[in-house]
């Protein structure tokens, strides 16, 4: 079967999904609200800036928009917002890839589409540093709504040799991919925290760090210029949410955070000093 998709969002992540499913045969249309997103996609496929532009017999639409911070607490708007739109079609799957706060999916299904979507969420995974590895084709996690999404998802996926792990709920799913990078963050974070006691003791990080590796269970890795980007500072901060809201105080995260901008502090006064 020949898929009809509409990719939601153009960035990072978006437009080389949307280029993926058109290698793998897929009729592909592209929507973002930035028109240099929209003008750089229309090289490979059409893409529209106007909802109206977005065919109507569209089978799957991916939502690839960002998701952010307000403060620091999530925000998931850009999703909800691109799901307003797709309310307006009648597609056979809406597969949701942004990274989303615990309860998002479901609670989009209830109140944008009042149930009568098959949903899923399938977080990607990719990584714009090396997308040969770590591209758009890789094993990923999948959670839907319900049975029928979970076989409409599973059939797509399958469709675009896209190996997929099947979770339930779909909270599991949405929990996974900012349970990674908040794992990802801490893991920076010791880094960080050792290389400033080697400093401290006149002792080598990199020398340590290379000692430490060779244990199969211990992948230290390398302590650089603080945790930046756009997805581990949030992601962390999505799990402390979903934690505070259940009256939880996740200490280890929160240290990890401060033991972070104290690295970074430490390097800025150590280049005032070079």
């Amino acid at each position: 079967m020949a898929y009809s998709v509409c990719v939601i969002g153009l960035g990072t992540v978006g437009f080389p999904t949307a280029k993926y499913f058109l290698e793998l045969g897929c009729e592909v249309f592209g929507y973002d609200i930035r028109k240099e997103a929209v003008t750089k996609a229309r090289s490979w496929f059409q893409a529209t800036t106007e909802p109206s532009g977005i065919p109507s017999n569209t089978d799957v639409f991916v939502v690839c928009v960002s998701t952010k911070l307000s403060g620091d607490r999530p925000d998931a708007s850009y999703v909800y917002d691109a799901c307003r739109i797709v309310s307006g079609f009648d597609p056979k799957l809406v597969s949701i890839e942004s990274t989303v706060p615990v309860g998002t999916c479901r609670d989009i299904h209830r109140t944008v589409f009042d149930k009568r979507t098959n949903l899923a969420h399938v977080p990607h995974r990719y990584w714009p540093e090396d997308p040969r590895n770590h591209g758009v084709k890789q094993v990923r996690v999948v959670g839907s709504v319900d049975a029928e999404s979970m076989v409409q998802a599973s059939e797509f996926y399958r469709h675009l040799s896209i190996p997929l792990i099947q979770v339930e709920p779909i909270e599991i799913a949405e929990m996974s991919k900012i349970a990674e990078n908040a794992h990802r963050y801490v893991q920076i974070a010791l880094a960080e925290e050792l290389d400033q006691i080697c400093s401290r003791s006149g002792l080598d990080f990199n020398l340590l760090r290379n000692a430490c590796n060779s244990k199969w269970n211990v992948d230290i890795p390398e302590a650089r210029d603080g945790i930046g980007g756009t997805c581990l500072p949030k992601d962390i901060c999505y799990v402390i949410a979903a934690a505070q809201e259940r009256n939880l105080e996740p200490d280890l995260l929160l240290s990890a955070i401060q033991a972070d901008h104290k690295y970074v502090k430490q390097l800025a006064r150590s280049l005032v000093y070079v």
